[in-house]
């Protein structure tokens, strides 16, 4: 078991906690753009190639999404927060480009009201260099202070939420610490933190590491690729979401 996992004597489910619902009796639902939030003119064009790509994401992979969604749903129609954290080991990648697409997928389809995104990891580095450059070359800015875990402020319009993004453990002060939904973005952290404490609910869908191609003249191609994937994939999770 990794440093920073919990282990409970009734585990969580791989799928989810005993307490929250694993359907969604939608396919699909009439998700329409938020015209109040401007999204940069790059990122904008980049959304729509992502969009243009959800119905590629393969069946098993939507069913694990639109339980998230409707975790979502279900707080929203309660009048309760909605918190996503987005869980991988080192915090550095696929954790935070999932919590980044989350946040702005939530935005472009205007139900962000009471949805708060996450990111953490088992341990913290950093957030890795080349998955930052992959995020700019989506069409985010991102402002960066530096130093050895810099908290990079990223945000996807002028008039849009910025995000403070840095690596940290998943249960640190600044994430949800009860009532949320843990997402698993790697296949290590779901082997190893079968257990979540505080999560409500607890699914994974793990990512291939982009971290394979690094120092290889196919790196920057490896993180476009899967920026690619987990914002469709998560365009598609907040379109299932009735604003």
């Amino acid at each position: 078991m990794l440093a920073g996992c919990s282990q409970n004597p009734k585990e969580q489910s791989a799928n989810e906690t005993n307490n929250a619902p694993n359907v969604i009796e939608a396919e699909k639902v009439n998700a329409s753009k938020n015209e109040n939030i401007k999204m940069y003119p790059e990122l904008s064009n980049y959304i729509e190639l992502a969009v243009a790509g959800i119905e590629a994401i393969p069946q098993d992979r939507k069913n694990q999404l639109k339980k998230i969604a409707l975790f979502v749903q279900t707080k929203k129609q309660s009048n309760e927060a909605a918190n996503l954290t987005f869980i991988c080991t080192h915090n550095s990648r696929r954790s935070h480009m999932s919590q980044i697409w989350a946040s702005t997928a939530a935005n472009y389809y205007g139900v962000a009201d009471g949805v708060n995104t996450f990111s953490g990891g088992t341990e913290a580095t950093a957030f890795n260099p080349r998955a930052v450059a992959a995020m700019e070359r989506a069409g985010f800015k991102v402002d960066n202070p530096g130093g050895d875990n810099p908290h990079y402020q990223v945000t996807f319009a002028d008039n849009g939420t910025s995000l403070e993004c840095y690596s940290k453990i998943y249960d640190d002060p600044s994430n949800a610490n009860e009532n949320f939904a843990a997402v698993m973005t790697c296949s290590e952290a779901d082997k190893n933190c079968p257990f979540i404490p505080g999560a409500t609910l607890r699914v994974p869908i793990p990512y291939e590491d982009p971290k394979i191609a690094d120092d290889t003249d196919q790196e920057a191609s490896k993180y476009d690729e899967r920026c690619m994937q987990i914002a469709t994939e998560m365009f598609y999770l907040m379109s299932q979401v009735k604003a």
